[in-house]
């Protein structure tokens, strides 16, 4: 199984955000984080195609798209034309889950499966066959500056165990809260895609990042 680091470009300083990205690249961050918000699943709003489509071209970075929008199989198509590599949607927002992730893969794309604290892990046992990845989501999304939830620990621990039931080497992300000091517990559960947004961009990118890959390196 890989071991995956995945910054979250919403908190890159977006003045330098080339050379912040190219530092995370150059210090073993294989994925590239897109946390994208509509302000109506999520009550915020970030940024969309646009900002993914401008970047693709300055990284070799497998780009990651988060879509925490309403009805996301609307843009499936957008962001596959935009550059992305991966999208993931909530169970939440999508009227047919299934028609949505299906969508993803007709475009060429993995396709992964979010959760909110709220929703159960077990909700997301009749859709493992239909993704790579699932996501846990580890705070609320949508909210800046929260604390990790424990209780997302047995969260990646009840789908670890679906996937090694079926025999899967299932990626499971988990976003939100992550830093040096309690990634070891996450990845104990049985993570191996770590999001971290301010973990790594505030202060020193490529320090950080290395940081994070010298621990993820340890469990491969």
């Amino acid at each position: 199984m890989d071991y995956i680091l995945a910054p979250s470009i919403l908190a890159a300083d977006f003045t330098e955000l080339g050379e912040e990205i190219r530092r995370t690249e150059e210090n073993g961050a294989a994925w590239l984080h897109f946390d994208v918000m509509d302000g109506m699943f999520v009550p915020s709003i970030s940024f969309g195609m646009p900002v993914l489509k401008s970047i693709r071209h300055a990284t070799g970075q497998f780009m990651d798209a988060h879509l925490m929008v309403q009805d996301p199989i609307r843009y499936v198509e957008a962001f596959q034309e935009a550059g992305a590599d991966g999208v993931t949607v909530h169970l939440e927002a999508c009227p047919d889950v299934k028609a949505a992730l299906d969508k993803i893969h007709a475009c060429g794309m993995k396709a992964g499966l979010s959760i909110c604290p709220e929703t159960p892990a077990e909700e997301v046992d009749r859709y493992l066959d239909d993704v790579e990845m699932i996501l846990i989501m580890c705070v609320h999304p949508g909210f800046g500056g929260q604390k990790f939830i424990p209780e997302s620990l047995d969260k990646i621990r009840t789908v670890r165990a679906m996937a090694r039931e079926r025999g899967m080497d299932l990626n499971i992300q988990v976003d939100g809260g992550v830093y040096l000091t309690n990634v070891r517990e996450v990845l104990d559960a049985g993570a191996n895609v770590i999001v971290a947004g301010s973990a790594v961009f505030n202060g020193s990118a490529a320090e950080n990042t290395k940081n994070f890959m010298e621990i993820l390196k340890s469990y491969e």
